[in-house]
């Protein structure tokens, strides 16, 4: 069953809306040339965040378990199909068809066209994460009707056009312009939450779901990626709101969560 968007905004509570958009706002920042020299995520030493990244978080360094008490535990085999792949630190660019697309989106799919279940798990089937597709090669045109982004629709298995006022320009410059320090990336996967659909039911609670969401989808696309022979990492660096406009979305209800970079 197919429900038009604007519906969710019948039943969502406005002053959850507004203090949940204010939250997540809190999070935003600009990625532009412009102010590249004058502005600064941290002041960390890199010493301070090489010892802060990367750990395990200890609770009670003072009683650590005896080892004969707490027998190691055994990691996964290297060929194991849980096994993931590291992130790609640099994407070396190879172009990628439309049909290898598909195969890497299966996964986000409805199980079967009987059924709204998908390959992910979704607090209370809300799925409130959608996920637009944005192809960075400019040399690589055999998307449908020539787009360089598409929508997914998972229950009807298939894609739809950005909506008017879109603009496949800018939103390709915003998600190059941001992804540029690592490489050549082919696709980008943009999860966006919807705000209505987000916490019509579960009012605030709702946006920690969602974020859960993104999460699960992201991890089976990157396990996806290493069974279709591709490379992927999770990127942040971008400006929501030039991404938001570029999708031709409200920009007070559509926040993106993240983004998936592939190549």
């Amino acid at each position: 069953m197919s429900v038009p968007h604007d519906q969710y905004l019948k039943y969502t509570d406005e002053q959850v809306l507004t203090e949940t958009a204010e939250f997540h706002s809190k999070g935003n920042y600009t990625v532009h040339p412009v102010g590249q020299q004058m502005t600064t995520l941290h002041h960390l030493r890199s010493q301070d965040l090489d010892n802060l990244s990367g750990n395990e978080l200890r609770l009670n360094i003072l009683s650590p378990l005896r080892r004969r008490d707490n027998p190691e535990l055994h990691g996964l085999s290297a060929d194991h199909p849980l096994m993931r792949n590291d992130s790609c630190e640099r994407f070396d660019y190879r172009p990628l068809s439309f049909g290898q697309l598909e195969a890497l989106l299966v996964p986000l799919m409805a199980k079967a066209k009987s059924t709204f279940r998908r390959g992910y798990p979704s607090g209370g089937a809300l799925y409130p994460v959608e996920v637009f597709c944005c192809n960075l090669q400019l040399d690589q045109s055999d998307w449908p009707n020539g787009a360089d982004a598409l929508h997914l629709l998972p229950s009807s298995r298939t894609y739809e056009l950005l909506p008017p006022g879109s603009d496949n320009g800018k939103l390709c410059d915003a998600v190059a312009q941001a992804s540029q320090s690592i490489g050549r990336p082919s696709w980008a996967l943009i999860y966006m939450m919807y705000l209505p659909k987000t916490l019509f039911k579960y009012r605030y609670r709702g946006y920690r779901l969602a974020l859960i969401e993104s999460g699960a989808m992201s991890m089976i696309i990157d396990l996806r990626c290493k069974e279709l022979g591709l490379k992927n990492r999770m990127w942040s660096g971008f400006t929501d709101h030039q991404i938001t406009r570029g999708l031709g979305l409200n920009p007070a209800l559509f926040f993106p969560a993240c983004m998936q970079l592939v190549g």
